[in-house]
Parts: structure tokens; C-alpha cells; sequence
């Protein structure tokens, strides 16, 4: 009875530990409370201004001491669900802390500020979660927030480099016309007794991106490539653009879970980078290498008349290949392919504005709508490019497989209703990166792995198999570019040429990837690192369990913990196995 007593103790103040937790967090973070379906703070922007992040990190420091006696010792494993809960939260707040001293983000990136601002009011306007005059409501108080906001960035903000002002500077000119007609005509239309005090509000935004912009001056993201070169890399940018080895050493341990060391991990990077390109380059010879076969890829296209009803049948053939092959049980969350909606469609391409923005896990919804460009409209030229660049492979791999069907969308609808608080909301798309790190090597490792699962049973065909394996060249390369940019072994500009070299990325794409890597260190590993855990993971189950293995049962148990480190997963599926 002792026993049990204390286990029910331990219990009781590790749930009251973690609502603290819960209640801190999503105070802090308005917006990403917005997104995790969580409505009590939808008229609110987060207080980024000096006093206030200074409150912010003092209330954490406090809270991790809070948790302090209930943190599992080191190399414990673990008790499922609370003591992994405690111990991530543990782990995301000493990263919250360290991202903070070492100034590194909100400190230095005017573009986690804009996209906060911008998406703190797309969160309210995009989804139908609750009776829309309450969501203009909040709407106007989030509207009325962002001057102020805004303007606590100049108190905040201390040497950004170039091309990070550069892409605020794009997010300001998108958020011009969204704020100045697309919004407020989209509420005129919705509730025109709203419409005046919103459109005030609007304008008012507006204008405070507008003198964001001006105050940004002339750099970035609109400058030619050769001055991509010249401007980002000096030695004084090139620091200001990596977080050093400490901090992300510290993102792979305490926030993936990784135990090898920065010279281990890109040199086994590196490795793998050699290995796939040689592979695809096997590949794609016989078609005269990847050009011709990139062109071939592109002119596979849906016609124009079908192009919804076309993704539609993707995913219904992708569920039916899991269900045949027994691959996962497959939650009962329907999803239909629509067009962008019409008060977005400008800003969109200029946002970090997702395909696939992840379900919130605490609003209810009886089909997810997955947002794909329009293509109704256009000119017969722009409609063939558009298809072009939405050709059957892409809409196969990314749109259905990775991201709309067996890979975030089942992956996410196993973990809310699983047993781990963190599990559940952890890859929750925010504003401008998901809500906590810890749950990114579960979630891209699992929505890259299953692309190899579903060439692994035969459904993926010839030409898509040498698409996957482009993609896995690139994941590759964004695992080298992410260690090496953050280790100083790497400026920004090189990273974007490792990109368009080895990885066939085109010079703008090559360009923005490596810029979003060096804002955001560690989270380009996470692809590679949460595919290979995957893989290892199943290889080192299968080898004990023998002929009892399925993969329906293994990825169940998988997918069961949540969104949690892929490495963690591992050392509690591994325990278990070995406590039979």
C-alpha cells in the first residue's frame, strides 16, 4: 500500500507541477494558445518588450525550480506518461532559457515578430472554431495590439542580420495588402456591423508595418544573389547568424534527445549526404540525369479540371496501400483538399503560410481542410505552371503522404489522444516553428519516414521513387547545413550553394532554406535524425520480437507516446522490451 500511495503522490504533484506549466506557457504565448485550440488569451499578443522578457524568463527560472525535485535522474528512464512529461518540460525550459541569454531570437530576428503579429490575427480568421462574432472581437483586440508590439521591437531588437531583416521586410509588404483591403473586406462580407471598428483597426496595423518596413531600410530579401554573397559573408554576420556550438549542443541533448557529439553527427551526415546523392545520381543517370528527370517529373501533371478531385484520390489511395499492408491504424479523421482561402490568396506566398497546418488538438472540427494554391482564374500560362509545380509526384509525396494523410495527419491524431501532455501538443504548427522542439524529430522523422515506408510496400512509382530518394538527398543536406552554419564551419551563403549543389535545389529555395536554418539552429536536423531513430528503432524491435513483429503494432507504439523525441521513444520502447 505504501508503494501505491507514493506512486499516487508523485502523481498528484507532477499533474499540479505541469498545470502550472501549461498555464505559464500559453499565457506567454498568446498566439500559440490560439493554435493549440486553447481560447482564453485570443485577444492578446505576447509582451516581447525588454521588461517584459525579462518578467517572462524570471517566472521560468522559477518554475524550473518548482519542478527540480520531481525530475527524473539522469540516465533514469522515465515512467510513462508523467515522469517523460516532467522531464520534458524540465528539458523545453532550459532551452527557453538559453534561446533567451543567448539572444539569439527575439533579440535578433525582426521576422519572429512579424510572423507573431501576422498570425496571431490569421489564427482567428482561418478556422471556424467558434461563433464568429467572438472571433472578431478578439480579432479587433489583436488588431489594436500591434503597434504597440511592433513598436517594443526597436527596444528589443540588437544587430539582425541582413537577410533576417529581409525577410520582416517581405512579411511587412504582405501584411499591407492583407491588413489595408483583403481583411477588412473579407469582414464586410461576414458581418458588416463589425466592419467600421475592425477596419480602423486594420488600417492601424497597417500602418505600423508599413513604418517597420521603412525603419528595416534597404536589405535583404529583395537584394540580388551576388549581394547575398557580399553582404552575409563577413565574419561579424556570419557570427550574428550562428548560435554557436553550445547552444545547439544543447538543443540536441536537451530538446532531441541525442547523446553523440557536433563532429560525430556531421561526419555521419556527411556520410549519409555522400551516400544519397550517389544514389540518386545511379538513379537518374539512365534518364540523362536529374534535370530530365526533374522535367519529366514536372509535365506529369493533373488536368486542370481535376486538380482537387485528383488529390482527393491520392489520399484515399494511400489509406486504402496502409490498410492493405497493415501499416498503422488509421484514426477516423477526415480531410478534404480546398483552395487557399480568398483574404489570404496575396499574402500567402510570402508567409510562413503552411499547406498543411497541424489540427488544433483542443478545438473540434468534423473535416480539416488542407489549403492548396488556387488555381481558378489565372491565365492558361500560369495555370499550367501552377501544375507544373504540383505535378503528380508532388502532390503524392508531399501533399498526401508526407503531410496530408499517413504522415502529420495520422501522426497528429495518434498523439491528441494519447497519454503524454507535451506528446499532445508539442507539434502544434505556431506562428513561425512548432510549439515546443521537443516534438520535432517525432514529427518530420515520422512524416519522412512513412514516405520510405510507402516505397518500401510498392506504392510509389519509378519516377516518384527517384523523387523520394531527391528528398532524401535534401534532408541530407539540410543535417550538414544545420550543424555546420551553428558549429562556424559553414556561412550562410555556403549552405545555400551546398543546397543548389548537391541537393538540385533552385537558387531562391536554396537561398531561403539556408536562411531559415541559420534563424532556427537544430531544427533542420530534425529530418534526418527522426528518420534514422525510425529506422533503427524498428530494425532493433524487430530483431527481439522476431516472427511476433508487425508494423501495425510497432508504429502504434510509436505514435502512442506522442510528440516526443524519437530518441526517448526509443529508450522507453527499448526498456519495455527488455523488462519481458
Amino acid at each position: 500500500m505504501g508503494d501505491a500511495a507514493t506512486r499516487v503522490g508523485e502523481a498528484a504533484a507532477a499533474a499540479a507541477v505541469l498545470d502550472r506549466f501549461f498555464e505559464t506557457f500559453y499565457r506567454q504565448r498568446p498566439v500559440t494558445a490560439t493554435f493549440t485550440g486553447l481560447h482564453a488569451h485570443d485577444g492578446r499578443l505576447p509582451d516581447w518588450s525588454p521588461q517584459g522578457l525579462a518578467d517572462e524568463i524570471a517566472e521560468l527560472r522559477a518554475l524550473r525550480g518548482q519542478l527540480a525535485a520531481l525530475v527524473p535522474p539522469p540516465g533514469a528512464v522515465p515512467s510513462f506518461p508523467d515522469g517523460v512529461d516532467v522531464t520534458l518540460v524540465d528539458a523545453h525550459l532550459e532551452i527557453a532559457v538559453a534561446e533567451h541569454d543567448s539572444g539569439h531570437f527575439v533579440h535578433r530576428n525582426p521576422s519572429l515578430w512579424t510572423g507573431e503579429a501576422i498570425f496571431g490575427v490569421l489564427s482567428l480568421v482561418t478556422r471556424d472554431f467558434a461563433p464568429l462574432e467572438d472571433r472578431l472581437d478578439d480579432l479587433r483586440h489583436r488588431l489594436d495590439a500591434i503597434p504597440d508590439f511592433l513598436g517594443d521591437l526597436k527596444a528589443t531588437v540588437r544587430e539582425a542580420p541582413l537577410e533576417w531583416k529581409g525577410r520582416a521586410k517581405r512579411e511587412c509588404r504582405a501584411a499591407l495588402p492583407l491588413f489595408g483591403e483583403a481583411l477588412p473586406n473579407w469582414v464586410t462580407a461576414q458581418a458588416p456591423s463589425m466592419a467600421a471598428p475592425l477596419r480602423a483597426a486594420a488600417r492601424r496595423a497597417a500602418s505600423a508595418f508599413e513604418a517597420l518596413d521603412v525603419r528595416l531600410g534597404a536589405v535583404g530579401e529583395a537584394s540580388s544573389p551576388l549581394a547575398f554573397l557580399r553582404t552575409s559573408v563577413s565574419t561579424s554576420a556570419s557570427d550574428r547568424e550562428s548560435a554557436g556550438p553550445d547552444l545547439l549542443a544543447l538543443l540536441l541533448a536537451r530538446g532531441h534527445f541525442v547523446t553523440e557529439q557536433l563532429d560525430d553527427l556531421l561526419r555521419d551526415a556527411t556520410d549519409a549526404l555522400d551516400e544519397a546523392t550517389a544514389r540518386l545520381d545511379e538513379m537518374t543517370r539512365p534518364h540523362g540525369g536529374w534535370p530530365a528527370v526533374q522535367e519529366l517529373l514536372a509535365a506529369d501533371h493533373a488536368p486542370a479540371d481535376e486538380y482537387l478531385a485528383c488529390l482527393e484520390r491520392k489520399w484515399h489511395a494511400c489509406k486504402q496501400a496502409a490498410d492493405t499492408h497493415d501499416l498503422v491504424t488509421w484514426p477516423e479523421a477526415p480531410l478534404r483538399y480546398v483552395p487557399f482561402p480568398e483574404h489570404t490568396r496575396e499574402a500567402a506566398p510570402h508567409l510562413y503560410y503552411l499547406h498543411y497546418r497541424s489540427p488544433a488538438p483542443f478545438d473540434r472540427f468534423e473535416v480539416f481542410e488542407y489549403v492548396v494554391p488556387p488555381i481558378d482564374g489565372l491565365p492558361p500560362a500560369e495555370v499550367e505552371a501552377k501544375l507544373r509545380t504540383m505535378n503528380h509526384s508532388v502532390m503524392m509525396l508531399n501533399h498526401v503522404v508526407h503531410h496530408g494523410a499517413i504522415g502529420h495527419h495520422v501522426q497528429n491524431h495518434h498523439a491528441y489522444r494519447g497519454a503524454s501532455r507535451v506528446g499532445r501538443a508539442a507539434a502544434v504548427d505556431t506562428a513561425n516553428r512548432i510549439a515546443m522542439f521537443a516534438g520535432g524529430s517525432l514529427a518530420e522523422g515520422w512524416a519522412c519516414y512513412v514516405c520510405d515506408l510507402m516505397e518500401e510496400i510498392d506504392f510509389l512509382k519509378p519516377l516518384e521513387r527517384i523523387a523520394q530518394q531527391q528528398t532524401r538527398v535534401r534532408i541530407a543536406a539540410r543535417a550538414v547545413a544545420d550543424l555546420s552554419i551553428h558549429t562556424g564551419r559553414m556561412s550562410v551563403p555556403q549552405a545555400a550553394w551546398l543546397y543548389e549543389d548537391r541537393a538540385h535545389m533552385a537558387q531562391a529555395a536554396a537561398k531561403a532554406e539556408s536562411v531559415r536554418n541559420s534563424m532556427y539552429p537544430g531544427t533542420a536536423l530534425m529530418y534526418w535524425l527522426g528518420t534514422r531513430g525510425l529506422h533503427q528503432l524498428r530494425a532493433a524491435v524487430r530483431a527481439r520480437e522476431g516472427a511476433a513483429f508487425t508494423l501495425r503494432r510497432f508504429h502504434d507504439r510509436v505514435l502512442a507516446y506522442g510528440a516526443i523525441p524519437v530518441a526517448l521513444i526509443a529508450r522507453l520502447m527499448l526498456a519495455e522490451e527488455a523488462s519481458r
